[in-house]
């Protein structure tokens, strides 16, 4: 992800930071001192997201408080503010999985954002493709092929929908003992164990893991038509990707034969 120009002076005074030194963090965030400045693309998504970090309490997980303005403003000037973590991304597939499950647990009450009517990003587009809710041609060679091999064993899922961040694996901040740290949220409205299930996922497709880790959890209510339709949606995600690559592919395929498996 390419680094863009930092927040302007008059953006870091309306959070009281005028005085402090800016640096890159890496990715799109700038450090300012012990806060974190953020660029937002979307104000309504940027506002949505400060309330979400702010009313989170999530047990055994750090949560990137937000930081609001001098007047009140979650975002001001396309910025958003929100305390550091310490921490860095590090593939522990196992306490990924756990925190997906605790913090769906606590935002079971959460709304549904009116924003996700209105997405048609990639993930959006892939997620409702992964649930059979909409249907396009996807370049066979990225990932489609297996898409149609696997979309025919899809089953009703009867769980209820709810708030799910569907992004944790390679996101959460690791800093030995400590909890792990949650610095965003990526939203989607799906059954709880969906979150975990696209996490695991991610994890054997990515980060080193193995089948185990899936049947680890097959506790989880639905859990093999769930890790099912996180493999189609991120089969769906890659095909639909510009940047996607053969050697992700082969991790997807890695994971599908092993949730073929759970069918």
């Amino acid at each position: 992800m390419i680094q863009g120009p930092p927040p302007p002076e008059h953006t870091r005074r309306a959070f009281g930071l005028g005085g402090a030194d800016v640096e890159p963090l890496g990715g799109t965030g700038w450090r300012c001192g012990d806060v974190v400045l953020e660029p937002v693309h979307d104000r309504a998504q940027g506002v949505w997201l400060s309330r979400i970090l702010a009313a989170l309490d999530v047990p055994e997980l750090r949560i990137a408080r937000p930081i609001g303005a001098t007047d009140g403003r979650w975002v001001v000037g396309g910025w958003r503010a929100r305390r550091l973590l310490t921490g860095s991304p590090e593939h522990r597939p196992e306490e990924t999985v756990l925190a997906a499950v605790r913090l769906h647990r606590a935002t079971a009450t959460f709304e549904r954002p009116s924003f996700l009517d209105d997405r048609q990003d990639v993930f959006a587009v892939a997620e409702r493709m992964a649930w059979d809710e909409e249907r396009r041609e996807l370049d066979e060679a990225k990932g489609g092929r297996l898409f149609e091999i696997l979309a025919p064993s899809r089953r009703p899922v009867w769980g209820a929908d709810q708030l799910v961040h569907a992004e944790l694996f390679g996101t959460l901040l690791f800093d030995g003992d400590q909890p792990p740290a949650l610095v965003g949220f990526v939203p989607h409205f799906r059954p709880a164990e969906w979150g975990a299930a696209v996490a695991a996922v991610d994890a054997v497709a990515w980060g080193g893991a193995d089948g185990t880790l899936l049947r680890h959890w097959s506790h989880l209510p639905e859990w093999s038509q769930l890790l099912l339709r996180a493999v189609l949606f991120r089969l769906a995600w890659h095909a639909l990707h510009p940047r996607s690559s053969a050697a992700t592919l082969d991790g997807l395929r890695r994971v599908a034969g092993e949730v073929t498996e759970l069918l």
